[in-house]
């Protein structure tokens, strides 16, 4: 049976919400040169990739965005910043070529992300025989996509390990 138009509309604009609270999102992580504003901006673009996977019909996977990204990550990056010096001392100047860099990796980074999309052929779950319990996610990850689940691991050691450093560099600045 057909969705209602209402319906579709519904779910439509439910998506483009959803894709701007994760834009918003990446911008506040990325513009204010507050660290809290960009941690706070990170946790909302993170929770727009739940949401996203929520379109996807993925709850557990959505879950998991929340708990290990959202959750962990952005906690040990408000831990750093508990631990790093005060917010209310004046910040120093960015500097050019560090800027320069940064916005050249980011375009670099976003081409081949979208060429990477753009050149995938979008087959939608809807009407596939694959089973999408959380007994066949935990095989798939383990068996078929280990390697994603061995990066998803490398990226909350690296978020601790930054958050230590920062920590500490921090400590060493203030003293």
């Amino acid at each position: 049976m057909e969705p209602s138009t209402s319906v579709t509309a519904l779910a439509q604009a439910a998506f483009w919400i959803t894709v701007g609270f994760t834009v918003a999102g990446a911008a506040i992580a990325v513009f204010p040169r507050n660290i809290l504003y960009n941690v706070l901006g990170l946790a909302l673009a993170l929770a727009g990739v739940a949401g996203f996977y929520l379109f996807l019909g993925s709850f557990f996977i959505a879950l998991m965005q929340l708990l290990i990204y959202v959750g962990a990550i952005c906690i040990a990056i408000v831990f750093a910043i508990m631990l790093s010096r005060p917010l209310h001392l004046e910040t120093p100047a960015r500097a050019v070529p560090k800027v320069a860099m940064a916005i050249s990796a980011a375009v670099v980074f976003f081409v081949a992300v979208t060429s990477v999309a753009l050149r995938t052929e979008w087959v939608p779950a809807v009407g596939r025989s694959t089973d999408y319990s959380i007994e066949t996610i935990g095989q798939m990850l383990l068996t078929r996509y280990e390697l994603v689940f061995e990066l998803i691991s490398l990226v909350l050691l690296v978020a601790i390990i930054g958050a230590v450093v920062t920590a500490g560099f921090s400590r060493r600045l203030t003293s």
